[in-house]
């Protein structure tokens, strides 16, 4: 037998190329046999919401691959997990349980969900979070994502929020200068509403409160250091030292006539503000900028004028005279 031509008994002449194609059929009807059965299984586990292990094999675009028994599967990137993914490589090469939520065995499609699986036990265990959450409850939870109004925090099942306000006593401007995406925290449950799927926490602590002791911290006519956290028309507000934040209003800022706020200050700005009226009750303090300024020489700048020939120095040299510096 040669490898160009077969002879058989009848002595006919039957090419390779004969040979090969049929052998090519067989195997077709072979493999679409056995293509026929996957399907046919995975329709079962489709009707029947059953779920099953597969391995990712491939990163694509907008997504993953698998093989199911032959069949190429496809993970959309929206349904690999219903937690937040920064990188999809990252599940390369991993088993993960999954189920059909698209199958069309005319245009072999596959398509697996791991996303529909963790939702549905995220929503048992929620169930569970919610029959034993109730107000005032101190709470473990790990920050899940951040966002400009506050940080939301998984309570084990049920996300809850912390709103900006509560993160903490002192003015925050974004939620990131106190939390972290995957931070674990012990936070205090101040509302819920199960029917809206609600639940406000708060993270500042009671016995944190600047306010519960402020009688002690400051007295009026003090003079402290603070930062400028905001401005607007009619003033600015000084954060002090504690976390409270205080009011210097326009006219407390300089002894000249400003007719801006943003003209004298800027958000960050360093100040010595002068304590004034505190009122525990509405939680307000009154500040100066002015009133801090050093006085103890009066108005000198009626000396500095040509008229008189005079300079601070010759005004301060006899307060000097009989010191001695070494």
């Amino acid at each position: 037998m040669t490898t160009e031509n077969l002879t058989t008994e009848n002595k006919e002449e039957i090419s390779m190329k004969d040979v090969m194609g049929s052998i090519e059929e067989s195997m077709d009807s072979t493999n679409a046999g056995d293509s026929d059965k996957v399907w046919e299984k995975l329709q079962g586990i489709l009707d029947e919401n059953k779920t099953f292990e597969i391995t990712i094999n491939e990163i694509v675009k907008g997504g993953a691959t698998a093989d199911v028994d032959g069949i190429r599967a496809f993970i959309p990137a929206s349904q690999m997990s219903n937690a937040y993914i920064e990188n999809l490589q990252d599940f390369k090469g991993k088993t993960m349980e999954v189920k059909i939520i698209e199958l069309e065995k005319e245009n072999k499609k596959l398509v697996l969900s791991r996303k529909a699986i963790e939702k549905e036990e995220n929503e048992a265990k929620g169930n569970l979070v919610w029959d034993e959450l109730k107000k005032g409850d101190m709470r473990k939870g790990v920050v899940t994502r951040l966002a400009k109004f506050g940080a939301f925090v998984d309570l084990g099942g049920v996300d809850g929020l912390i709103h900006i306000s509560e993160l903490s006593w002192k003015r925050v401007q974004d939620p990131s200068e106190v939390v972290s995406v995957g931070q674990e925290l012990e936070v205090r449950v101040i509302d819920l509403d199960r029917e809206k799927g609600r639940i406000s926490l708060g993270l500042k602590a009671a016995a944190g409160n600047p306010w519960n002791n402020i009688s002690s911290t400051y007295k009026t006519n003090d003079i402290v250091e603070g930062t400028v956290v905001r401005i607007m028309e009619f003033g600015a507000f000084v954060q002090l030292p504690s976390g409270i934040d205080g009011l210097v209003h326009l006219s407390e800022i300089s002894e000249d006539r400003i007719e801006k706020v943003s003209d004298v200050l800027k958000v960050g700005d360093v100040v010595k503000v002068k304590i004034g009226d505190i009122n525990e009750k509405d939680r307000r303090i009154s500040l100066s900028i002015k009133e801090a300024l050093d006085k103890s020489y009066g108005d000198l700048s009626q000396y500095n004028g040509e008229e008189q020939g005079l300079t601070l120095g010759d005004i301060l040299k006899d307060k000097f005279k009989d010191f001695k510096f070494e």
